[in-house]
Formats: C-alpha cells, sequence, structure tokens
C-alpha cells in the first residue's frame, strides 16, 4: 500500500470516528468523581466542524504524521513539556514515538475543538473534555511507554513495582490519591498551631481566639471567615506562613470561625442558616467579647461571598457593627466564573437541586477531585506516575496535606449558591436576593474594603475579583498578586517571594485593564500593605487581654484548634 494513501485512509477513518461519536465521548472522558457535571456538560444538539478548517487539519495532520515517519524518532523531541523532560524519553525510541505522536495528537484535538461550530461554552466544554482525556492518555501515564517507570524498575529489581501496588492499594482504601505524605502531618501538632481556645460554638462553627504576641492589641477586634468548602487552617499552616499568626503580630486581636465538617445531622442546612447563625453570630459574638461597637472583618473565597451577604443583610436592618472588610479572591459578582463556568447551566443546577436541594451532602471528596482535575497534570496524573508507576512517596508538603484535608457541604447550602450565584448572578442585582428575611442592596454597604485578588487565579479570576471594586460602594483599595488561589494569598513578608501590585490614585475604572495602566509594580508580598491599611480602621491600642473570651458567658471551652476542625469527612 502506498504510504501517503494509506495514512489519508486512516485519517479519513478517524475523522469519521470523531465527527459521529464526539458527543457520546463528552460523557465518558469527564473525570468519574465530576458525576453530575458529565452529565450537563453534554452537548444538546449533534456537534458539526468548520468544513475549511477540518480540511485544513487533515491536510497538515497527514503532512506531519508523514514526516514523523519519514524522519524516525529523532523528531520526537519533548520540548518543553516537563512529562517528557527526562534524558530517558529522548533516547528510548518507543517512547520518542509515542511522545511525538502525543503532541501530534494533541494539537490535533486542540485544533478540533477550535473547529467546532457552537457557541462560546460549547466550545469550552469541548475543549475541557478534550484536556481531560488527553492529560489521562499522556503516554507517561503507562509503564509500557515510560521509559523512567521502567528504569527505576530495573534498577530497583522489581521493588518500585511493589511499592506502586502498595501505594495504590493505600490509596484506594483512603479514597483519594495521595499528594503528599500524610502521615507527616497533624492538625495542632504541625499544622494549626497558633495558640488559641475555642470561645464559642454552635451546631454550625467553632469561634476561635488567638492570645496576642504583642503588650497591646487594636481596640477593634478581627474576625477571619475563612471558607467552609475548606478547613481553616489554610490560614495558618506553619507559623512561617501563618496569616493568622501574622495578623496576632501585628496587634490584632484576632478571632477565626472554625467550621465544623458537616454530616447527616447538618444535612438539611441552607445558606441562610449559614449567614445568620454562624456569620452573623460569629460578628456579634466577637463584637460583645470585645466590648466595642464595631469589629473589622476580614473573607476569604466564598467565606469572602458569605461575609459580603451578611454585610448587606446587616445593612438592609439598618445595623453597621463591621468598621472594615477584607475580601481576597472572593467572588460577589459571579459574571466571570473562569474555568468552573463549563459545569454551570440550567440543567446541572436544576439536577443538583433534584438531587440534594431538599437535603443531603455534597462530598467533600467528590467536590475536592473536581477542583483537582482543574489542573489534571499538575494534580491528578503527576501523582499517578509517581505514586504507582514509580513506587516513590510523596514528599511531605502541608498546602498538600490541607488540600486533601477535605469537607463536606450541606446540599440545600450547596444548590442554592449554585443557582443564586453561579447561574443567576443575584447579589450584584439590588433587591433581587433575599437572605434571612431582607432583600440585599450592596449599594448600602458602604464601609472600607480592601479587595485582593491572584492574577493566575484560575478559581476566581483576577477580573472577576477586580469587579467587586464596581460592586461596593465604600472606600475602597485594591491590590493584585503574583500566582494563584492559594499562592497568592499565603505569601508572608520574610519569604520575599513574588509581588504585588497597587495603585494610590484611588481611581477604580470599569475594567481591571484600566486599573492596571495606573498600578504600580512592588516586589515582595502584599501583607505589609494589608496591614497597614488595617490598622488605619482598628482603632486606638488598648492593653492586651490576660485571658480569653468575655466574663461567664464567652470562656475557653478547649484549646484551639478545637474539635471541629478534627472532622473527617
Amino acid at each position: 500500500m502506498n504510504f501517503d494513501a494509506g495514512w489519508a485512509d486512516g485519517a479519513r477513518q478517524w475523522q469519521n470516528m470523531m465527527g459521529e461519536s464526539w458527543s457520546r465521548m463528552l460523557a465518558t472522558l469527564q473525570p468519574p468523581d465530576l458525576g453530575a457535571a458529565a452529565l450537563a456538560m453534554q452537548p444538546h444538539a449533534p456537534v458539526r466542524f468548520d468544513p475549511d478548517k477540518l480540511e485544513t487539519l487533515q491536510r497538515q495532520y497527514l503532512q506531519e504524521a508523514g514526516a514523523l515517519f519519514a524522519q524516525g524518532p529523532a523528531a520526537a523531541a519533548a520540548g518543553a513539556d516537563k512529562r517528557f523532560a527526562g534524558d530517558h524519553w529522548a533516547h528510548n525510541p518507543l517512547a520518542a514515538y509515542a511522545v511525538a505522536l502525543y503532541g501530534l495528537q494533541s494539537r490535533t484535538f486542540a485544533a478540533l475543538a477550535d473547529a467546532v461550530q457552537a457557541d462560546d461554552k460549547t466550545r469550552a466544554r469541548i475543549r475541557f473534555a478534550m484536556e481531560q482525556w488527553l492529560a489521562a492518555m499522556s503516554p507517561s501515564n503507562f509503564l509500557a511507554f515510560n521509559p523512567e517507570a521502567q528504569q527505576k524498575a530495573l534498577e530497583t529489581q522489581g521493588e518500585s513495582i511493589a511499592r506502586g501496588m502498595a501505594n495504590l492499594l493505600h490509596d484506594m482504601r483512603q479514597g483519594h490519591i495521595s499528594m503528599t505524605d500524610e502521615s507527616r502531618f497533624q492538625v495542632g501538632r504541625n499544622v494549626a498551631t497558633t495558640e488559641g481556645a475555642v470561645v464559642f460554638e454552635n451546631e454550625l462553627f467553632q469561634l476561635l481566639e488567638y492570645k496576642p504576641l504583642t503588650d497591646k492589641v487594636h481596640e477593634r477586634p478581627f474576625l477571619m471567615v475563612p471558607p467552609c468548602i475548606n478547613k481553616y487552617y489554610i490560614l495558618d499552616l506553619q507559623p512561617a506562613n501563618s496569616l493568622i499568626r501574622y495578623a496576632v503580630s501585628q496587634g490584632q486581636r484576632t478571632f477565626v470561625v472554625s467550621w465544623r465538617n458537616p454530616d447527616d445531622s447538618l444535612a438539611g442546612k441552607t445558606w441562610d442558616d449559614y449567614i445568620q447563625d454562624a456569620v452573623i453570630t460569629a460578628i456579634e459574638t466577637v463584637r460583645e467579647i470585645g466590648g466595642t461597637p464595631q469589629i473589622n472583618a476580614l473573607g476569604f473565597c466564598v467565606g469572602g461571598t458569605m461575609l459580603t451577604s451578611a454585610l448587606a443583610v446587616l445593612a438592609a436592618r439598618g445595623q453597621e457593627p463591621v468598621a472594615s472588610a477584607t475580601l481576597l479572591t472572593t467572588l460577589v459578582d459571579f459574571t466571570d466564573t473562569g474555568i468552573l463556568d463549563v459545569f454551570i447551566d440550567e440543567a446541572f443546577v436544576r439536577l443538583r437541586e433534584m438531587q440534594m436541594g431538599a437535603g443531603g451532602l455534597m462530598k467533600g471528596q467528590d467536590m475536592a477531585s473536581t477542583f483537582s482535575f482543574l489542573r489534571p497534570n499538575d494534580l491528578v496524573w503527576n501523582y499517578v506516575v509517581g505514586n504507582y508507576l514509580k513506587g516513590e512517596t510523596p514528599p511531605a508538603f502541608d498546602l498538600l496535606y490541607w488540600n486533601s484535608d477535605c469537607t463536606n457541604l450541606p446540599g440545600p447550602y450547596y444548590a442554592w449558591y449554585l443557582r443564586n450565584f453561579y447561574l443567576e448572578n443575584r447579589l450584584v442585582k439590588p433587591g433581587a436576593l433575599i437572605v434571612c428575611g431582607e432583600k440585599l442592596d450592596l449599594r448600602k454597604v458602604r464601609l472600607p474594603v480592601y479587595i485582593y485578588g491572584s492574577r493566575e487565579d484560575h478559581i476566581v479570576p483576577i477580573g472577576a475579583a477586580y469587579a467587586s471594586t464596581q460592586a461596593l460602594p465604600g472606600k475602597k483599595r485594591f491590590a493584585m498578586g503574583a500566582s494563584g488561589h492559594i499562592a497568592g494569598v499565603i505569601n508572608p513578608p520574610a519569604a520575599g517571594k513574588r509581588s504585588h501590585w497597587l495603585r494610590e490614585d484611588g481611581k477604580f475604572p470599569a475594567a481591571l485593564e484600566g486599573w492596571l495602566a495606573g498600578a504600580t509594580q512592588h516586589p515582595g508580598s502584599w501583607w505589609g500593605d494589608w496591614t497597614a491599611w488595617l490598622k488605619g480602621h482598628a482603632g486606638k491600642q488598648v492593653p492586651a487581654p490576660t485571658a480569653y473570651g468575655r466574663g461567664r458567658q464567652y470562656q475557653a471551652i478547649e484549646p484551639a484548634p478545637g474539635r471541629y476542625v478534627q472532622q473527617k469527612a
């Protein structure tokens, strides 16, 4: 058979398969943990391609494939892809061919996604599904094609294979892929170690108060509201990178909400329950303990959305117990939800409402898997290769230990959040949202706000973080940090890492690009700028308290970090 004719025939067969079965593939290419999202993401009409782009793509595929086989494995350079960066990949003919073919298929699939004749969201969903499949099909994920894993098996006389199987069985028992050596960490022993005590608790949260590290503290107490989709100690990993300890060291009398990990007893809890009985209750409790008419508050990620909702409820009631707020990587305006938008539409939200809107739990492991598959090469397949093919134990890393310590969510809370925020974006529409019996209007939330966004954040895009400056009418300060959703926030000054951007003229153009045009880059962490801002709203300094809580009503219940953070999903 003529070589070109054979490849042309194969390409035609491949193209026919792609054109006829793409819709079916979308349902099967999703990571299994995405569950309902995979169903919701199926296209509602047959997928069609731009004929001209398709013809060009076929011709390019034939040309590149022919060149590859004509030039041999020397053409299979790994390039910049770190999965194939080792010398073994270039020197092993089979591996080199596999990498080259994989690169060709990857480029072709990406171009196919761009050639789809559909709306932007459908193309984004197809692209996401394609990326998941390509990540799973990488030659590095298979022992037969991975020369590094093969070499390790030879060098260890098969011991690496045995360890890999043991690692696989261990991870199957625990229900998730090990990203770090979890045996090296214990909450309260070497993470979440800042000294403090639980001074209040109810069925939703414990309130932690921290021991002062200074002789004097600011008179207005400071409350942190972390996201309830994770555990609070992302703010207190190690003494050197603890935002909590840093705040305490700056003379802030610091309190933190530690969420209970929901079980079936909380399966009916709603967004209203969390706003009234958790966030507002925490605000009032801290205010009473501090003996002040106002406190300062911080919300991180979903905790920031909850804090903003609580402030709007209080404003509707004519109450102003919070003097200033800090929002870290927070969505208030959900116009741009980044990569998560591929999951959200009416069908998906309605399915979740049917499944758990009246009761039930959104399992923490399902949610954690979904977030991991947003970056599959870094947070999934990297560990499959290391743990199972090479039989390695991942190094101890506090951040990844926290990332694996997942939490459940009450179904009604989760379903309401999806519809009213991610799908309908009602928080920024005056009077469109009723929470705790009050119509919310962010125009009434006039307190000063410090807003932080991370430039490479894939969960809260930097433009979406900046959009809060347009939704909140009070005096504002915006800071943009380098890196992503977590690393950008947890960036202590002593580390001397990354940069941040500030603008000093007080202007907030409608779009981020306009703000950046007048911003200045500064080396290092944004924490110092934020601390100086917070001190301006914290009141005078007073002698630090010598005991936790206040009087008989609020006394130390148990040492920090408390019981709730120890609960496993």
